[in-house]
């Protein structure tokens, strides 16, 4: 690979690893992936990405310091590979039920945690994404304090629906417990992460009277999130027999509700 391709792939791989949403990519497949009888797949997995993404990251950034979502991505899913290669099948069975809320309220510790100390773990993504010259700024970091808060609240979510289906519907694989509210969640999380600055950038112009895109406005965070009630709708139909009404209903509602925000944007 000559210079100039390597220089092109590392500057494409560090523009990737610059969103939050890559660098919880381990603890969203572990999310999506923990279950009975998958606990350690889904926790190999995760931590190979997780190891994949450090690699990249000290690729790309050579000689960067570290994120606290990298440490405790290596951290938390190495102590769950050691835990679960000794454990006794009692301890295995109970990790492949309650692993998922484990996670979702270590990272919840870690959202509300940095955001007590004014060092929300999104800044590390975000000061890649902008100039040091606003780094220190109130706004720099209330809109980070901000992000960090919405993913916190998300796997708050996750937690707390998991919870429910494992301990009170003795369901750990139910579909909206373990499925549906979790990945919802997630997606409006990650679509909250690409609004907000996106909204704060073009405010800012407008505001010192620069040239520039109307800041975007509700109807563009809420439309595509109002179009997944369609295959939402469409799981329900196939998975929830004595619900297809509550499925046709998700999915005319999505249908009018895109509709409308894009009309309304």
């Amino acid at each position: 690979m000559s210079t100039q391709s390597r220089r092109a792939a590392r500057e494409g791989i560090a523009g990737l690893l610059e969103s939050p949403v890559v660098g919880m990519a381990p603890w969203i497949i572990f999310g999506i992936l923990s279950g009975p009888g998958r606990f350690e797949v889904s926790v190999g997995i995760a931590l190979a990405v997780a190891v994949v993404l450090v690699a990249a990251g000290r690729w790309a950034h050579p000689g960067s310091s570290w994120k606290l979502l990298e440490l405790a991505d290596l951290v938390f899913f190495t102590g769950l590979a050691i835990i679960g290669a000794v454990a006794d099948d009692r301890t295995l069975r109970w990790l492949e039920t309650y692993s998922g809320e484990v996670s979702n309220l270590a990272l919840v510790a870690i959202a509300f945690g940095s955001m007590a100390v004014r060092r929300p773990f999104t800044l590390a993504y975000a000061r890649e994404q902008t100039d040091p010259s606003v780094w220190d700024t109130p706004q720099f970091l209330r809109a980070n304090q901000v992000i960090t808060g919405v993913w916190g609240l998300a796997f708050l979510v996750g937690a707390l629906t998991g919870g429910y289906g494992d301990l009170v519907l003795h369901d750990p694989d139910n579909l909206w417990t373990a499925w549906i509210i979790p990945v919802l969640a997630l997606i409006a999380a990650v679509r909250f992460t690409l609004w907000y600055p996106e909204a704060l950038r073009a405010r800012a112009q407008r505001d010192a009277g620069r040239p520039g895109p109307e800041p975007p406005g509700l109807n563009a965070l809420l439309a595509p999130l109002a179009g997944l009630l369609v295959p939402v709708g469409a799981l329900v139909l196939i998975f929830e027999d004595g619900l297809w009404w509550l499925g046709v209903g998700l999915v005319v509602a999505g249908v009018l509700a895109t509709k409308a925000l894009h009309t309304a944007t």
